[in-house]
């Protein structure tokens, strides 16, 4: 009877690998054991390199190296860049915050931006109501940094999906209303009580995701083929986001983290923290969004967006002008 027994579980167990093996096939991905701190659930994702490209930096690096320039146009919901490096490709990633200008804005897309490329528009969003000059010590005309990235999921569905101004607005709002609640202290700053990227910069938002960030910084060392990562918050499947290589993934790794950070931080912990999911569910949640119809939208430069929902699963996939996919953000709607 012990044998029986002994094969049943040895049968379960292939049927289990088995099925994990199949998902992994989907996907081309595989996903390591869960890696978690409080709240927040870390899964890397590991894959084959797409690019060998090593000169793409970040926007975040361009900006502060001075050879990447984010200009106002006066128009909402549109921004122009331009790319003065002679030997960098720039990667901007929907999310990215830049701050400055009239308002601070959230580029909409995931666009690399070539050494030298003259001025490019790229679509935008304001996570800054009410402002429409600048602030103290700012320019008007250009923008400073790009420090910050949007911190929920509601604010990425808003920016990428439905698109809305009005929707990005409000859930700013809400952002800053679950992050005030779980820190013990009001994050609007007297500067533009409207701005995310002023309340991302509280001390106590930022000591807070800190504790995280030292946590969970590490888990990406000695891992060259790690190509993305997927997080949980409160054992609940949130969002991912896979990238065109190792080398641009390890750049964006500690922006990406950070902002998880903040997330878990805004939702605060739950008695379901502890049950952190499975990567077998990972997986499923990546392949299911795979899944949908494909949608088409042209963007900026001859790149294009290319989106698929399905059974409550968003991927948001980001090519450009040679159909390369340069980034994939998978958002857990349900």
């Amino acid at each position: 009877m012990k044998f029986y027994r002994y094969l049943g579980v040895a049968a379960v167990a292939v049927l289990i690998a088995l099925s994990v093996t199949n998902i992994q096939a989907q996907t081309g991905y595989k996903i390591s054991a869960p890696y978690a701190y409080k709240n927040l659930t870390i899964f890397l994702i590991h894959g084959k390199n797409e690019t060998s490209k090593t000169n793409i930096i970040t926007l975040q690096e361009a900006m502060n190296m001075k050879v990447l320039r984010v200009f106002e146009t006066s128009d909402v919901n549109e921004l122009s860049v331009e790319n003065i490096s002679k030997q960098y490709d720039v990667f901007i990633q929907s999310g990215d915050i830049v701050k400055g200008g009239k308002q601070d804005r959230v580029l909409a897309i995931s666009i690399i931006i070539p050494a030298r490329s003259g001025r490019v528009s790229i679509e935008a969003f304001c996570v800054e109501s009410g402002r429409w000059e600048k602030r103290k010590g700012e320019d008007a005309q250009q923008f400073s940094s790009s420090e910050e990235r949007i911190v929920s999921k509601d604010l990425k569905v808003a920016a990428n999906g439905a698109r809305s101004q009005s929707e990005v607005w409000s859930k700013v709002a809400e952002a800053q209303k679950r992050l005030s609640a779980n820190i013990g202290v009001d994050v609007t700053a007297n500067a533009s009580g409207t701005s995310l990227q002023l309340a991302l910069e509280n001390g106590k938002v930022a000591a807070t995701a800190e504790q995280y960030v030292q946590k969970l910084m590490a888990l990406t060392a000695g891992k060259p083929d790690v190509i993305g990562y997927a997080f949980a918050v409160n054992g609940e499947i949130n969002s991912a986001d896979i990238y065109v290589s190792n080398h641009l993934f390890k750049k964006l790794w500690p922006k990406m983290l950070k902002a998880a950070a903040i997330e878990a931080v805004a939702e605060g912990t739950t008695a379901n923290a502890a049950a952190a999911p499975k990567p077998a569910a990972i997986q499923s949640f990546l392949s299911d969004a795979e899944k949908g119809i494909a949608k088409e939208r042209p963007t900026s430069g001859k790149s294009k967006v290319v989106t698929r929902e399905s059974d409550g699963n968003t991927v948001y996939e980001a090519r450009d002008k040679s159909d390369l996919v340069v980034h994939r953000n998978y958002v857990k709607m349900n």
